[in-house]
């Protein structure tokens, strides 16, 4: 049975621009996206590599900008 391996990707400046877990190199489960300054940008899950279920989109000072369910592609 595969697993699911870490991932971390970094800002040019080295700060972390994203994270989360790929299974067989494809995103799945919970992944945060970062601005430079640290606040979070972005985070859901991917369910085999889509987007699924909610996902919420912070502004500036990391607060919960917007929320948005994805919709099913199957």
């Amino acid at each position: 049975m595969a697993r699911s391996k870490p991932f971390i990707k970094n800002h040019r400046d080295g700060t972390l621009w994203a994270r989360g877990q790929t299974l067989e190199g494809v995103p799945t489960g919970y992944w945060e996206w970062f601005r430079k300054d640290g606040t979070k940008l972005r985070s859901g899950y991917f369910e085999s590599g889509v987007q699924a279920g909610e996902w919420t989109t912070y502004d500036a000072k990391g607060r919960v900008y917007k929320v948005t369910r994805m919709k099913s592609k199957r």
